[in-house]
């Protein structure tokens, strides 16, 4: 019996170098390093589209977070995986850029642990989404200056995991705009 390929990470060491599979739900709980990806997705007027996660996620539900993110598939490029997450929870697909790419580590407090080597991803799209009412509950457009003031006064609000590539991929914005 074949094993299905989307409840499977793939396990890494700290230089991407791939180590093989694991069940995701057990990469988490045993908090191994595992390739993963982060689309932040921005409208023409610079605004970042976030999503609210579904209430019925298995962790983190109704917490705000980033566009879209999830793990790629073993035949994928980091942006081919973009894109495909990306349909699947926003229902739309859009040109993606791979911008950076670091190892964060944020435990949860349900015993779950997500240690990933993030990359993130970065396109444009000014129409509405059509979200997967399993994937999202909600979603919104906010300027990056909002979200550090929101997150700053309303932490609980977010994905811990959002916290820690949010200020990575401002800080890779700001770089890169000088």
């Amino acid at each position: 019996m074949k094993e299905k390929v989307t409840n499977y990470v793939i396990l890494v060491d700290e230089n991407d170098n791939p180590l093989g599979t694991m069940e995701k739900i057990e990469a988490h709980e045993k908090a191994k390093l595992h390739r993963a990806f982060s689309v932040f997705i921005y409208n023409s007027n610079k605004e970042l589209m976030l999503q609210q996660r579904a209430l019925s996620k298995y962790h983190t539900p109704g917490l705000w977070t980033n566009t879209c993110c999830s793990h790629q598939h073993l035949d994928e490029t980091n942006i081919e995986a973009g894109k495909r997450r990306l349909q699947e929870e926003m229902g739309f697909t859009t040109e993606l850029q791979e911008t950076i790419s670091f190892i964060y580590k944020a435990p949860f407090d349900n015993g779950l642990t997500e240690y990933e080597y993030d990359y993130i991803l970065v396109g444009e799209y000014d129409d509405d989404p059509n979200p997967n009412p399993e994937e999202v509950n909600a979603w919104k457009w906010m300027k990056l200056e909002d979200i550090e003031v929101d997150i700053r006064e309303n932490p609980e609000k977010y994905t811990e995991w959002f916290k820690i590539i949010f200020e990575k991929h401002k800080s890779e914005m700001i770089k890169s705009s000088t």
